[in-house]
């Protein structure tokens, strides 16, 4: 009796394992292991191998739906239209692959402030990066793209603000704020972004700059910004800072260095000996931020703060804050660190703009060329057809003729039917004719006519033009040179009952200042440098 049992239980496992290919594997375990009872079957199985045969009628009725069952076997196959729809009697009815595939570049609405606090609501993948953000501005509000157009990350209630370098992923800089904090996403100009490509003098002077290996002759600006970019040599940035204590209000001026393995400063003096220098901050997993309002926030001795703070949110305690003598320190310094936190990343950022990682990328946008100062060429209209002068002499003899032309008393504005204004006339028009254009600046103060200038770069050229605080019938052009900022007055001259604005006591005279800025924009004239980029006032 129990060799037929066990016999029935075999015959019952064959049967099941042609059923099922997992019965199949559990009854292949049990006969390896050599004992059935390890795996005995269901109680049920053991009651129905026990009972009696059943009754003839039973049976009669087994025997027809076996019948019937054998009638259905034997009809000829029908070929399944659909066997992606056919599915194992073990798993779900419902497979996943009948549904579609779940994007993995969800959308995020982001919202995006402008310098004059207006702001615009965008949707966007997850892995959209700072440069798709301001190409896709520049498209909707038909701006033009000279690649000056930058994504800033503004934290307001510590006073700080970066610069969201163009291949970083703007989802996860809003994933590193703060529910409580009201931090801000601005797209404004930033022309100093990649200006130490052009013009590496100016970023990085030679009292601030050593090596870390001893070089034969003297090393170029130039050679410098290669050794940042490279892995093998690297200079390194020296000079003393005001660092805030650690949970103290006070600041502490202390000699730091520089170098690819993070931020050092030294216990003695200007010391660079290992036992003296201490570790003081890494850029891997950090920002480097530059403080807006040191003195009023952080109590900073100057106006020229930056500081490191750490990817994650955290509190103010969180944040390591120093402070330079002068802008250009900070600018060597903030620089520095860019380069050496990214390499060869900011580069090919500023050689390939267009390189997006979303569907905002070169391959759906076409670059816009900016009016600039290289796509001007000189222009000869004397005659019945225009030409174009191609050559340089006579274009510069052109030039200073068009110059000397600038000067003579009688040079008046044409009104709209090309005949002169009257002087009436012109008096009142061009002393507000200045109003709407970008450049003008109405009533702000020399502190906020700097910070504009510092906030859109320290280039040369970069100016705008604003009314006098000391005398309300002048103005004053306030531009960029050297990394300094410069104010030149715009003086009223009246002659013959006629008003002119001046720069150079009289000497070149303009019936309004749109008139004196384009002929600025052209020649240097007394001024350090032409007039390149205006600060304006954008809206989204």
């Amino acid at each position: 009796m129990t060799t037929s049992l066990q016999d029935g239980q075999s015959a019952a496992g064959r049967a099941a394992a042609r059923d099922s290919p997992l019965a199949a594997q559990v009854c292949g375990a049990a006969q390896g292991r050599g004992d059935a009872r390890d795996l005995a079957p269901a109680p049920w199985l053991h009651a129905r191998a026990l009972l009696p045969p059943p009754d003839a009628t039973r049976g009669c009725a087994a025997d027809r739906r076996k019948k019937k069952d054998l009638d259905v076997l034997e009809m000829p196959s029908i070929p399944n239209p659909f066997p992606e729809l056919c599915c194992s009697p073990f798993t779900s009815v419902l497979s996943a692959g009948l549904f579609p595939k779940a994007n993995s570049r969800k959308k995020q609405v982001i919202k995006v402030y402008s310098e004059d606090e207006t702001s615009r609501a965008l949707e966007v993948p997850s892995d959209i990066t700072a440069r798709d953000v301001c190409q896709l501005l520049i498209l909707k509000n038909h701006y033009i793209d000279d690649h000056s157009w930058t994504l800033f990350e503004h934290l307001p209630h510590v006073g700080l603000e970066r610069t969201i370098e163009d291949h970083e992923l703007v989802i996860e800089v809003l994933s590193n704020w703060g529910m409580e904090e009201e931090n801000k996403l601005y797209f404004r100009k930033n022309y100093a972004k990649y200006e130490f490509f052009k013009n590496p003098m100016y970023f990085f002077p030679e009292h601030m700059v050593s090596f870390a290996t001893e070089t034969n002759g003297e090393i170029s600006p130039t050679q410098i910004l290669q050794m940042f970019l490279s892995s093998s040599t690297y200079p390194e940035i020296h000079g003393f800072l005001h660092s805030k204590e650690q949970g103290k209000k006070s600041w502490k001026k202390i000699y730091f260095l520089l170098r690819r393995s993070g931020l050092y400063f030294s216990t003695k003096g200007t010391s660079k000996e290992p036992r003296h220098l201490q570790f003081f901050s890494e850029f891997g997993n950090s920002d480097i931020y530059v403080s807006l309002a040191g003195k009023k926030k952080h109590g900073a001795p100057t106006n020229y703060g930056f500081c490191f703070k750490p990817n994650k949110a955290g509190g103010p305690r969180d944040l390591k804050m120093l402070c330079a003598e002068e802008e250009q320190s900070r600018m060597c310094w903030v620089t520095a660190i860019r380069l050496l936190k990214y390499g060869m990343q900011l580069y090919q950022n500023y050689m390939h703009p267009y390189q997006g990682r979303s569907g905002y990328s070169s391959q759906s946008i076409s670059p816009m060329r900016s009016i600039s100062e290289n796509s001007l060429v000189a222009m000869d209209f004397s005659g019945q057809k225009t030409r174009v002068i191609e050559n340089p002499t006579e274009a510069l003899s052109v030039a200073v003729e068009e110059g000397l032309a600038w000067r003579k008393k009688g040079c008046l504005r044409l009104g709209s039917h090309g005949s002169p204004t009257a002087s009436s006339q012109s008096s009142a028009t061009n002393m507000a004719i200045h109003r709407s254009q970008p450049w003008f600046h109405h009533k702000i103060s020399r502190e906020e006519a700097q910070r504009l200038i510092i906030q859109q770069g320290l280039v040369d050229g970069v100016f705008l033009v604003r009314d006098s605080q000391s005398n309300p019938k002048t103005f004053v052009l306030s531009m960029s040179h050297g990394q300094k900022i410069k104010h030149f007055q715009i003086i009223p001259v009246e002659d013959d009952g006629e008003m002119f604005h001046t720069l150079d006591d009289g000497h070149t005279r303009f019936t309004d200042l749109i008139q004196l800025v384009e002929f600025y924009q052209l020649n240097k004239g007394v001024l350090p440098c032409k007039l390149k980029h205006y600060c304006a006032r954008i809206a989204l």
